[in-house]
């Protein structure tokens, strides 16, 4: 039998495409599991009761999740403004000095490697295809991969926090409390563990450096909350 599959399924997808929700996922996750243990490890290190830690994981826990969503869209919302800024000139001045643009774009294609006869000509053929959308890709460096998308973000971040701070706060929840810091650190770094295998092995890095890194942080982060709590040794139960 005859193959009539298109060679597009034999190929698989570039893991740059899946770099915009993976940083925001990756990121809500990792903030998720480390502000929320941190939060509870300082309130355990200076806390005789299991309510005031309960109490303030689920409150860092759901304040953090809408603060990660609600910044999230907000810091990409004004990466999107200034892209549509930048395509309306990029509009305007096709309109105003059509000539002085394709100048500019076989020069960049120049400097990419080709000949000047075959910049021009290449060119000339992409400005009658499509002007704008060939500068917008090769001028400005926008594509639909690198496009930023506020909404997709925002609930990748949001989800990502809510998914990793709600580990914390279980072992909060029904571990035993003699010893809580100890649990909620080795929890925490284990959770982390996974989180950056699992992020290295979808981004397609090197899973012992994410997990080297994600270690490392996580355990200063903590190390210096439980460190308040017990300076301030403030017995709030």
């Amino acid at each position: 039998m005859e193959k009539t599959d298109s060679l597009d399924n034999y190929l698989d997808p570039h893991y740059i495409t899946r770099s915009n929700w993976l940083r925001a996922a990756v990121l809500g996750a990792n903030d998720g599991i480390l502000s929320t243990a941190s939060l509870a490890i300082g309130i355990a290190a200076a806390s005789s009761s299991r309510d005031p830690i309960v109490l303030a994981t689920l409150a860092g826990l759901v304040a953090g999740a809408l603060s990660m969503a609600a910044g999230e869209y907000v810091s990409v919302s004004s990466q999107t403004d200034v892209e549509k800024a930048d395509i309306e000139r990029e509009r305007e001045e096709l309109k105003e000095m059509p000539e002085i643009e394709l100048q500019r774009l076989a020069e960049i294609y120049e400097k990419r490697g080709l000949k000047k006869e075959t910049a021009i000509v290449v060119a000339k053929e992409l400005t009658e295809h499509d002007a704008l959308g060939a500068h917008i890709r090769d001028e400005l460096g926008l594509n639909e991969i690198s496009q930023a998308k506020p909404i997709q973000a925002a609930f990748a971040s949001g989800a990502a926090f809510t998914g990793g701070g709600i580990l914390p706060f279980l072992v909060a929840l029904f571990l035993p409390l003699h010893g809580m810091e100890y649990y909620l650190y080795g929890f925490a770094i284990f959770f982390l563990v996974v989180l950056g295998a699992l992020a290295a092995k979808t981004g397609g890095s090197s899973i012992g450096k994410a997990i080297l890194r994600i270690t490392f942080w996580g355990t200063i982060a903590m190390g210096l909350t439980a460190l308040v709590g017990y300076l301030f040794n403030v017995n709030v139960g």
